[in-house]
């Protein structure tokens, strides 16, 4: 890992150090103050590449990130950080974005675990709902921008509520070939990982890949549990459990559209993110997802079949019969 920046350091004669927010495999996240803007501060992204690659190797990846950074700055969505500047200091690039005050999703949800208790389902699909429009936003893109490492420590909720999906560190633009140009070299976080972005560079990644990790970013923070990693599901896929067997209160709507985004194979997910907004939040039916069941029942999902309900009423009103007899005589 680079060598991290020290506090006061002032890059470009404008951005000024104040700590490190963020540690990555190619370098590090600052927060610093803009000394050209009183009072602005502002997160610097650094990448450095790795210095073992041949000399050519290294030019065109660094030639990659001033083209993708050049695109991050032209955009403009409430629900994404603003990319205000970019630049290259000896070996390592540099990209500036606004500072997003708040708590990271993965922060709340330990919150809640430590209190024994779940993020409230209408919370979390209000939170998932802008996320969705940052996602779409970005997959409408010409050429189309894919995030990759959507998870809960990647998405921020500001003190006014609003939302920001703040990391664009494996950030991937599908070129009109449909080749791949990569600002970091990377595969995402495991466990919000699909299966195809394991492959290189070239693989068959789009917005169905985002897809998948937003669906098991929604797992996670309605269960409070893992879900489990791709890999270990296409080896064994049994193994990923059910949302509602670990939390009840998750309507059988929302489990079946986050089951349908988490598909294996990505003809099987929504193919894009309006469909999967139909699913989580309209009236709309999602395929059925084949998923491991309860060996045993619970009490009251006995209780909720239809016939052990007529079984019941039966009983009942033979035991009321019994009871007026007995009070006549």
């Amino acid at each position: 890992m680079p060598t991290p920046l020290k506090t006061g350091e002032v890059l470009r004669s404008r951005y000024k150090i104040r700590r490190t927010i963020g540690h990555g495999g190619m370098g590090s996240i600052y927060l610093a103050d803009d000394l050209r803007l009183e009072g602005r501060q502002c997160a610097l992204k650094e990448v450095e590449h790795d210095r073992t690659l041949p000399p050519e190797t290294i030019r065109q990846a660094r030639d990659q990130f001033l083209r993708e950074a050049t695109v991050l700055a032209r955009l403009d969505h409430p629900n994404l950080p603003k990319v205000s500047d970019y630049f290259a200091v000896g070996g390592r690039d540099y990209l500036v974005m606004d500072f997003v005050p708040g708590k990271d999703l993965r922060m709340l949800m330990l919150e809640e675990r430590q209190k024994g208790a779940y993020l409230n389902e209408a919370l979390v699909l209000g939170w998932g709902s802008q996320i969705m429009d940052a996602l779409e936003y970005l997959h409408s893109q010409d050429p189309p921008i894919l995030h990759r490492d959507i998870k809960p420590g990647n998405i921020k909720v500001t003190p006014s509520g609003l939302v920001k999906l703040v990391d664009f560190g494996l950030v991937k633009i599908l070129a009109p070939d449909e080749m791949t140009i990569t600002i970091l070299q990377g595969r995402g976080t495991a466990l919000y990982t699909p299966l195809e972005q394991y492959g290189s560079d070239a693989g068959h990644t789009d917005a169905r890949s985002d897809i998948y990790a937003f669906g098991a970013t929604l797992y996670h923070m309605l269960t409070n549990s893992p879900p489990a990693e791709a890999r270990e599901r296409f080896l064994n896929p049994t193994c990923l459990t059910p949302p509602r067997q670990i939390n009840p209160a998750i309507s059988p709507q929302v489990e079946k559209a986050v089951l349908w985004a988490m598909n294996l194979h990505p003809d099987e997910r929504p193919q894009d993110m309006g469909v999967l907004r139909k699913a989580l939040l309209g009236n709309w039916s999602s395929p059925v997802t084949q998923v491991r069941k309860p060996a045993n029942p619970g009490l009251r999902d006995v209780f909720r079949s239809p016939g052990e309900q007529t079984l019941i009423w039966i009983t009942l009103g033979l035991a009321i019969f019994s009871l007026i007899v007995t009070l006549v005589r």
